[in-house]
């Protein structure tokens, strides 16, 4: 009998971590198709490639403000269809609709109206449909289902060249519907298959509820802020510092490879833009073994290690500077970041207080990832226009000890913690 109920939970785990990843495999496509082709668009309207540039940043800038506020009022949401769904079902098809109207605006300013408004409803439905896998999955399974998750996301980069390559040049406007598509047919699988009022976290968040005293039954975002910094378990605050630093230093190595290859390798711009396409597969197929290794060995460990071989094969770019030795260190860079990126969100959200706050700690996780992103390259760059190009990989891997540096006192926090949560 035991046999059958933990069979009927594998089974219940895999079907519900497919319909989460084909969630996001849905948006991602419009994210990806999004980042290839309008910046095209923009181009036809405006010739600074600054201005371009600084467009097409504004929905991560987006994202650092919107994504907590929504994880909150999310976590804060109680309807028959649960706390994310709704939002979901509403939020999607509106986004597939802003999508599809892109390439038909007819001038720079709707345009750049269009695109806010995009990036505006895509950025409130990304956190949701990452927390899904909390309120679903168990904390000792929620690297699994992250990983395949993940994986979805990184396959959209490959339906959005083929698309690109396929259609874009005979239809460019008909080749936008296809992302939106997917998206609207999701949307309807999702309505049909999922209520996340059933989800074990939703059922323990109303328990909470229940349970709560006088004012007591909503979490607001600024006491949800107010917890994380003036607790004295302090393990939170440094995992959202990790994340902060290891996401400069990778949005660095992928962010500044172009001009690196063009400057110390010789490099054509499109032989040095394509340096990190091999490792883009080496990330998809070390992500599961990053989960398995982090269920076997700990995800600390596993997130720590993952970080000190990112480090490694960025310093010794920095001696054999040829391009087959970069796409090889890129590779090796790849799997070693895996070990980082399958399992940081799923500590943070086993370090979370309360079932009612996993979606706000989804919010917190992008703010310190977007804010690596925008502040490590900006880093790297700086010291490359002091001391050249040659050392990038160097200083990308310092940053990234920076990193590890934090993540062994958040070690030394864990072991001496009752609650092995990272584990």
């Amino acid at each position: 009998m035991a046999d059958i109920k933990v069979r009927d939970s594998a089974v219940s785990t895999r079907k519900i971590t497919f319909f989460i990843a084909l969630i996001l495999f849905a948006q991602e496509s419009t994210w990806n198709f999004y980042d290839n082709q309008v910046p095209v668009l923009l181009r036809e309207h405006i010739t600074s490639a600054a201005l371009v540039g600084a467009l097409m940043g504004m929905d991560n800038l987006l994202g650092i403000f919107i994504q907590p506020w929504i994880g909150n009022r999310s976590d804060n949401t109680r309807t028959r269809w649960g706390r994310r769904v709704p939002y979901l079902a509403v939020g999607m098809p509106l986004a597939a609709v802003l999508f599809v109207f892109l390439p038909w605006t007819t001038s720079v300013g709707l345009l750049i109206a269009v695109m806010v408004g995009y990036a505006l409803v895509a950025n409130t439905m990304r956190p949701l449909a990452e927390s899904l896998v909390p309120d679903y999955i168990t904390p000792e399974r929620r690297s699994r289902s992250n990983a395949i998750v993940k994986i979805a996301a990184a396959l959209t980069i490959i339906v959005a060249s083929l698309i690109s390559l396929l259609v874009v040049d005979d239809h460019p406007r008909a080749a936008f519907v296809i992302p939106s598509a997917i998206l609207l047919l999701v949307t309807v699988v999702m309505i049909i298959k999922m209520r996340d009022s059933r989800s074990p976290a939703y059922q323990a968040a109303v328990t909470e509820d229940a349970n709560a005293g006088p004012g007591e039954t909503q979490m607001p975002f600024r006491r949800v802020i107010i917890d994380l910094v003036t607790d004295h378990d302090r393990r939170r605050l440094l995992l959202l510092l990790t994340i902060l630093l290891f996401g400069g230093a990778w949005f660095a190595s992928r962010s500044l490879v172009t001009p690196y290859g063009m400057e110390a390798l010789g490099l054509s711009r499109g032989e040095a833009g394509g340096l990190t396409l091999p490792s883009g597969i080496a990330y998809v197929i070390a992500a599961y073994p990053a989960a398995l290794l982090a269920e076997r060995f700990g995800r600390l460990k596993t997130m720590g290690v993952g970080m000190a071989v990112f480090a490694a094969a960025m310093a010794a770019g920095t001696i054999v500077q040829t391009a087959t030795a970069t796409v090889v260190v890129f590779c090796i860079a790849a799997v070693g970041a895996a070990g980082f990126l399958i399992n940081a969100a799923v500590a943070l959200w086993n370090l979370a207080p309360s079932s009612r706050v996993l979606g706000t700690y989804t919010g917190l996780y992008a703010v310190a990832w977007y804010l690596g992103g925008f502040g490590g390259p900006a880093l790297i760059g700086a010291v490359v226009d002091l001391t050249g190009w040659d050392g990038m990989l160097l200083d990308i891997a310092i940053l990234a000890g920076l990193a590890i540096l934090v993540v062994v006192h958040l070690g030394r926090l864990q072991r001496r913690s009752r609650t092995p949560i990272l584990k």
